[in-house]
């Protein structure tokens, strides 16, 4: 039996390890933190519960895949809950958006903003549509090993065909007029760390997949899916080293033959790295000339996605309205999503998001009160240094602000008996983020498809990497996808 080391106990890393346990392979997982989830992680206090990182279940089937893979009924490990609306989104001085994916009310909603509207949304739907099928088809369900894998004409052509070279916001602006309907479609591509003004317009796939397959919440919160992907792989038969992080990933002779742990050389026919790929370029293989073109300087300036500031409020009261995802936007949006990619400032005008888990689960929260997740997007390291205490307090003032301005927590200063915080630093630090960069490499045209880090790595035998640095991108279902790829490429090199 081979045996194969997975780095990480991130999504991309448990998904690796589950699949190739299931595949008879003698699995060993090492982490350098002493539970899993890596950014989907957990902070638990007072009474309350929070996801750290991501919040929004999109693509179930994905989610569900994992454990049908292995035999398991999804719905015993990752009971889902579909979300309606499945979010809200709020504008100074503008009637606010609820979205809906029931056919009936989203037409309703769209209607009353014009018909016009309606009819360029719906024709919006079905282009992008179209799009994604394609993408689906020709790129995120396939790996790019060598050039000929992108460059033949099949390739080329759906890449025509995918009409990526327009930004998502010039995109969207084709199809409709109000201006509050542009924000909306186009925002979400920062969900995955990129400026809707830059990014590929295939990104605005996003709206699309929420419209089409909805929303969901896991019982629990999002950390359920990383205790359940890691209590399936202890029950497969994989062995968990928590609390034991990777040193180096030893190469000879252009080959992959173990890792280094506390000093120790841990023999492996295979390595699967699902660390941030940067850090793991930087860190794990420290000799420039095992890497080919990724050298220090070239890790240095590739384009990072923005990083996110986060605030984790428990509040002794319950507040009304019962909007699970909201959204409020700056005033000007352009210019906050400037700030964050162009100018590498905090922005004064920052759009921001909500997320209240205990309105769908009342065991994240002590009883008559509710936990209050706060997201806002901030530039990355190599842009923004400044997170001094003095710093973060300003900032966190700032945020405390703008929600009793602009939301119903309009007394909140007055009923928050639990708080911590996350900033770039913290991501960088807790899961070897490169540059704090949330969402990890940029999707842009030049980091995409056969341009972003392979997930089998091209200089090395028998090493392999997933992650949302790595080919498809970032996002929990990209994520896991990349995971499936690069156990796809291990298996393809097996036979």
């Amino acid at each position: 039996m081979k045996k194969i080391i997975v780095i990480g106990a991130g999504v991309a890393g448990l998904s690796a390890a589950v699949r190739l346990q299931k595949l008879g392979y003698n699995v060993h997982l090492y982490e350098k933190e002493h539970q899993p989830g890596g950014k989907m992680n957990q902070i638990k206090q007072g009474g309350f519960t929070f996801d750290v990182g991501p919040t929004i279940v999109m693509m179930p089937e994905i989610y569900r895949e994992i454990f049908e893979f292995c035999g398991e009924n999804p719905d015993h490990y990752i009971p889902m809950e579909k979300v309606d609306p499945m979010l809200k989104l709020f504008f100074r001085n503008e009637d606010p958006l609820a979205f809906s994916n029931d056919l009936v009310e989203l037409t309703q909603s769209l209607e009353s903003i014009s018909e016009e509207d309606a009819k360029g949304y719906f024709a919006f739907l079905a282009s992008i549509y179209q799009r994604y099928l394609i993408a689906k088809k020709h790129f995120i369900t396939r790996s790019f090993r060598n050039f000929w894998d992108f460059y033949n004409p099949k390739s080329l052509y759906a890449g025509l065909r995918l009409k990526t070279f327009s930004d998502a916001y010039s995109s969207i602006s084709k199809f409709v007029k109000d201006e509050r309907l542009r924000k909306t479609l186009a925002f979400q591509t920062l969900y995955i760390g990129v400026s809707p003004y830059q990014g590929p317009s295939l990104y605005t796939i996003i709206p699309m997949i929420e419209l089409f397959y909805g929303v969901y919440f896991i019982k629990g919160g999002m950390y359920t899916l990383a205790t359940s992907m890691n209590q399936l792989f202890k029950k497969l038969g994989g062995v968990c080293h928590y609390g034991e992080p990777v040193d180096e990933i030893v190469i000879e002779n252009k080959t992959a033959i173990g890792v280094k742990v506390a000093g120790q050389f841990i023999e492996a026919d295979s390595i699967v790295c699902g660390a941030d790929f940067p850090y793991a370029m930087q860190h794990l293989i420290p000799n420039e000339k095992q890497r080919g073109k990724y050298t220090n300087k070239k890790i240095a300036n590739m384009d990072y996605s923005c990083s996110c500031f986060l605030l984790y409020l428990g509040l002794d009261k319950k507040y009304p309205d019962n909007t699970l995802h909201s959204i409020y936007f700056a005033d000007d949006f352009k210019k906050n999503i400037d700030d964050l990619f162009e100018d590498g400032v905090l922005p004064d005008d920052p759009s921001f998001y909500l997320y209240r888990p205990s309105l769908m689960d009342d065991t994240l929260a002590p009883e008559n009160q509710e936990g209050l997740y706060v997201l806002v997007p901030v530039p990355e390291l190599s842009k923004y240094q400044n997170w001094s205490e003095d710093s973060i307090q300003l900032f966190r003032n700032r945020i405390i602000e703008l929600i009793k301005e602009r939301s119903v927590f309009k007394d909140i200063d007055e009923h928050i008996v639990m708080e911590t915080y996350y900033t770039p630093k913290e991501f960088e630090k807790n899961f070897n983020a490169y540059y704090g960069a949330t969402f990890g490499l940029k999707p842009t045209l030049a980091q995409s498809n056969y341009y972003r880090p392979h997930n089998k790595f091209n200089y090395a035998n028998n090493l392999y990497f997933c992650g949302s640095s790595t080919h498809p991108g970032a996002g929990v279902p990209i994520v896991m996808q990349s995971a499936k790829l690069a156990v796809e490429e291990l298996v393809r090199d097996e036979n």
